[in-house]
């Protein structure tokens, strides 16, 4: 490849990046280019003006740049300016060309000083500037103003990321002299990414505005932080220069006295200003595109080929066919029917990490908010009293009875029952919106095909409804079913049987465990003066409470009274 086919690699790579744009689709082929990075009021602005030799940037306060702007520079015979959004119109009052970066930068951001990756595709025709291709990123700021957002640095420093990753993106890291170059915020974000300062070009402006008896004399020599490509030293016409009108050719003028004058850079003059700058990064582009090339076209060839793979199921198709038709759409539906199954089950391949959502939710309903309104239900112990009062009195009439009667019994209770009718209906309704924001979510596959989408949410949304009355009628049949019949027989209902019942089951066992058997058998009394005929034998049983011995013709008697009292024979 000779000279000319290299001069021809960056209009080439222009072509590319022009070509994703218009199609709405992010560049994912990593082009080589150089991504201008650097903090507010650096001089990014200053230093790509002098390479078009036109003002053509917005200024003022806050954040200048709100978009990246690809711009591109070609050289050519005459000098106008063409936007990407602005197809066929050529720009030749550079005035004109700021207003349409404001006005262009509003529609996607607003006019509030918003900011958005979405990039500004700007070219620029001129005899005075070289084949080049910069991104011009939005300056690294601190605070918010506007209508940004509180995190607005780490989206703006996000942003910067997106591009400076690249492996084949070169860095041109712009930093104020008058700054410590330690505390360089376009340095810090290239050392992050290019730790070895292979892809960074150092550029150093404001130098003419540095305190008198210092200088960058270590900075530009590349011996303070050390880059490969090294760093070159421009001086950008001042705000005064600017708000004056000063033209760029006599600022430039300016530029190259200052460094032929000045004791420190006079050294280096030839390798320093903004017409070094321009031909070095022409050339470091150009040298960083033949050598990114071989690993570009490789990737490029195993993009087309899996393109052509996929390409390979559509070969022949026929938009008409009713069978292709046909069978797309089964699968469509087939496919919303188990991702909805999958989010009902929980086996889905999609796990949502931020909150609950379908069968989950479903079951947190069922599990902790239907018990909840359950609980809410609690009444106050004195009302409940007091209703109870009046309800039997009422029954009473002008009587006066002893027991209460079971219609006022009845009364209370199914009062308290036909309460779980709010609770169980609310428990319905969560559970069938959690259903229809489940339709919504799977149906999102679907939004390629929006009347296809309407209809199966419309089809699937009607079924649920209908199955929500349903629903509703069978949980209220269940109550009614409660307050149709109290059956006070079951064993858990407390009424006046199952009371004595437990009450006398409860005294047995505590007389059981109290009057146990210790120790039972035969005592043998010898030599007690009230009993003729010497020793004798006895029956003794030791109790928890007594002990007791018999004769033997009382034997058979005390074990029957101990089989009675313990239920067991320890005769």
């Amino acid at each position: 490849m000779g000279n000319r086919g290299m001069e021809d690699l960056i209009p080439l790579v222009n072509k590319l990046q022009d070509a994703f744009s218009s199609i709405g689709q992010a560049c994912n082929l990593d082009l080589p280019q150089i991504a201008v990075v650097g903090g507010q009021s650096a001089g990014k602005s200053s230093v790509l003006e002098n390479f078009v030799g036109r003002d053509f940037l917005p200024r003022g306060s806050g954040i200048v740049t709100r978009r990246p702007l690809v711009l591109q520079l070609i050289s050519a015979t005459a000098e106008w300016a063409e936007f990407l959004h602005c197809k066929g119109k050529k720009f030749t009052d550079f005035d004109e060309v700021r207003q349409e970066i404001e006005a262009e930068t509003d529609r996607v951001t607003g006019a509030n000083k918003g900011i958005s990756p979405v990039p500004i595709n700007l070219r620029v025709y001129s005899p005075h500037v070289l084949n080049l291709t910069l991104i011009d990123l939005p300056g690294i700021t601190k605070v918010p103003v506007g209508d940004q957002p509180v995190d607005i640095e780490q989206q703006i420093r996000d942003m910067i990321m997106q591009f400076i990753t690249r492996e084949s993106c070169l860095i041109l890291a712009v930093t104020p002299a008058n700054c410590d170059l330690a505390n360089s915020d376009a340095l810090k974000l290239a050392k992050d990414v290019d730790p070895q300062g292979m892809r960074t070009i150092g550029v150093i402006t404001k130098l003419d505005l540095m305190d008198e008896g210092t200088d960058a004399r270590e900075i530009l020599e590349n011996k303070l932080l050390p880059l490969r490509r090294g760093y070159i030293g421009v001086v950008n016409r001042s705000q005064k220069d600017i708000d004056g009108k000063k033209d760029i050719k006599a600022a430039m003028e300016a530029e190259r006295k200052f460094f032929l004058t000045h004791s420190s850079y006079r050294h280096m003059a030839e390798k320093m200003g903004t017409p070094r700058l321009q031909r070095v990064l022409n050339e470091q582009l150009t040298n960083h595109i033949r050598d990114t090339l071989p690993a570009f076209r490789s990737k490029l060839q195993s993009q087309l080929l899996a393109l052509d793979k996929e390409a390979e199921e559509y070969r022949g198709y026929r938009p008409d066919d009713p069978s292709r038709k046909t069978k797309q759409l089964l699968q469509m539906v087939q496919q919303f029917s188990v991702d909805f199954e999958k989010r009902i089950e929980g086996s889905g391949d999609q796990v949502d990490t931020v909150e609950l959502s379908g069968g989950a939710k479903i079951n947190r309903i069922f599990h902790e908010r239907f018990p909840f309104e359950l609980v809410k239900m609690e009444c106050d112990e004195k009302e409940m009293r007091r209703e109870i009062s009046y309800a039997i009195k009422n029954i009473h009439g002008i009587r006066t009875g002893l027991f209460t009667p079971d219609m006022a019994f009845e009364a209370i209770v199914k009062k308290q029952v036909i309460k779980l009718k709010g609770p169980c209906v609310k428990c319905v309704d969560m559970v069938i919106q959690e259903l229809i924001n489940t339709v919504r979510q799977c149906s999102n596959k679907l939004e390629s095909f929006p009347m296809l989408r309407e209809e199966t949410e419309r089809i699937v949304t009607s079924h649920i409804r209908d199955r929500e009355s349903r629903a509703k009628d069978q949980v209220l049949l269940l109550i009614d079913i409660q307050l149709s019949y109290i059956n006070t027989n079951h064993e858990d209902f407390i009424g006046f049987a199952n009371a004595q019942q437990r009450s006398s089951q409860a005294n047995k066992s505590q007389s059981s465990a109290v009057n146990q058997v210790i120790r039972k058998g035969w005592l043998t009394i010898n030599n007690i003066s009230i009993m003729k005929g010497g020793a004798k034998e006895y029956w003794f049983v030791l109790t928890a409470e007594s002990f007791s011995w018999f004769k033997d013709d009382e034997v058979s008697r005390a074990a029957i009274c101990f089989y009675n009292d313990n239920g067991s024979n320890h005769s």
